[in-house]
């Protein structure tokens, strides 16, 4: 009998360890499979032979259900871009040397659009050895929501959920007051404005949510945003703005380019921040009113007490599912949904070949933005709706909730 491996890389979510629970849940259904191990710190670990049984320990439901309803990366995350294959044969080696200590025959790596890149490659490689008793299948995860294929990704609707919520409690809270003010609040989204856009949600709770809504996928022209808040400052005393850290002039340059640090990850990706401050200096300087930045950073990534109940399941069938394809035969691909009504909202788990979805970006269609760049569609909001709803039961203890921990 064989093994199964598990591994997480890439920014932590709500949901992301309740696709490693699905994948557990496999494999502890299968009396062919022996042991259930986890990787630490995603293949950076692998690499470094640090693999630990987690089994054994998910038998036990009250565990398994921890797992599903604990934030972040419970086998820990790494931004490890592997080289290609013909650069350095060694680390896949490597890689291959430890996979075969441990008697992994099926490994499922849970992460973005970076986390497929690594399939991709590990999986080039067994094609190109001729290693047939080795699977590998990729588990997709990201707030961002942007990964091509997929309708949509484990981790953004209850990312989304948090977002809707704090703009309409920011909203209530910049109500109270009859003077006039700004409040621009900074969401994350380098290049996809999917964050961003389900701010546009909040609105169903009837305090109005953002007054105006900025998307990378749209020319930002500054100009344009002074004449936007005045208009909106006309109409009510309270303006709030939501923005994508990511929103590009019309030569593409980062509106904020003077507030980044021009630092890179080890992906080449630039750190992004100082949007929201950026724009209200702008307002302070044109229009003189009161002003305030938000930045909502890590907060929106692991806020597990507001998860998203549809986000959670989808992420646990996806993980079960990528397992039993890898048990099955399949390798090289990534599980995916497919939406098949929104009323009643149903979809359906399938996988692809993951050469389509390594390093691709999915973004939000410019026709769901409207004409002058300021806000969503309607049919962008009913996309989104149907991932935030239902409700998780995290386990609490002395008024604070209860994490897995390896």
């Amino acid at each position: 009998m064989k093994n199964l491996l598990l591994a997480q890389s890439g920014g932590p979510t709500v949901a992301i360890n309740a696709t490693v629970a699905g994948a557990a849940q496999y494999a502890l259904q299968n009396p062919e499979i022996d042991k259930v191990y986890g990787g630490l710190n995603g293949i950076k670990g692998i690499l470094e032979g640090r693999l630990v049984e987690i089994g054994e320990r998910l038998k036990n439901p009250d565990e398994m259900h921890l797992l599903k309803t604990t934030p972040a990366s419970a086998l820990g995350s790494c931004r490890l871009r592997l080289k290609d294959v013909e650069t350095d044969e060694e680390s896949y080696e490597k890689i291959i040397s430890v996979l075969r200590e441990y008697n992994i025959g099926y490994f499922v790596y849970t992460g973005g659009n970076d986390s497929m890149d690594t399939v991709l490659k590990l999986s080039q490689y067994l094609e190109k050895k001729g290693i047939d008793d080795i699977k590998v299948m990729g588990a997709p995860k990201t707030i961002d929501n942007d990964l091509p294929e997929t309708d949509h990704t484990p981790g953004f609707g209850s990312a989304a959920k948090y977002i809707a919520a704090t703009f309409s409690e920011l909203k209530r809270d910049c109500n109270v007051y009859d003077i006039p003010a700004v409040t621009v609040v900074e969401v994350m989204g380098r290049n996809a404005g999917w964050l961003t856009a389900a701010s546009a949600l909040a609105r169903k709770t009837g305090c109005g949510g953002p007054s105006l809504i900025y998307l990378p996928e749209a020319v930002f022209d500054i100009d344009a945003f002074v004449e936007d808040v005045k208009e909106k400052l006309s109409e009510n005393p309270t303006v709030l703005v939501a923005v994508s850290e990511g929103i590009k002039n019309k030569d593409g340059e980062y509106a904020a380019e003077s507030y980044q640090s021009g630092a890179v990850d080890a992906f080449g990706h630039k750190y992004l921040s100082g949007t929201a401050k950026f724009l209200t200096d702008v307002i302070r300087d044109k229009i003189g009113c009161k002003v305030r930045a938000v930045e909502l950073n890590l907060m929106q990534r692991c806020a597990a007490h507001i998860a998203s109940q549809v986000d959670i399941d989808e992420s646990v069938m996806l993980g079960y599912e990528a397992a039993k394809k890898a048990f099955e035969g399949k390798s090289g691909e990534m599980t995916i949904i497919k939406r098949l009504s929104n009323e009643p909202y149903k979809t359906e788990i399938s996988s692809v070949d993951i050469a389509l979805v390594a390093n691709g970006e999915k973004c939000v269609p410019r026709e769901w933005i409207n004409e002058r760049g300021n806000d969503v569609t309607d049919e962008c909001v009913d996309y989104i709706m149907p991932l935030i709803n239902g409700e998780t039961k995290p386990v609490y203890k002395n008024g604070l909730p209860v994490h897995f921990e390896i």
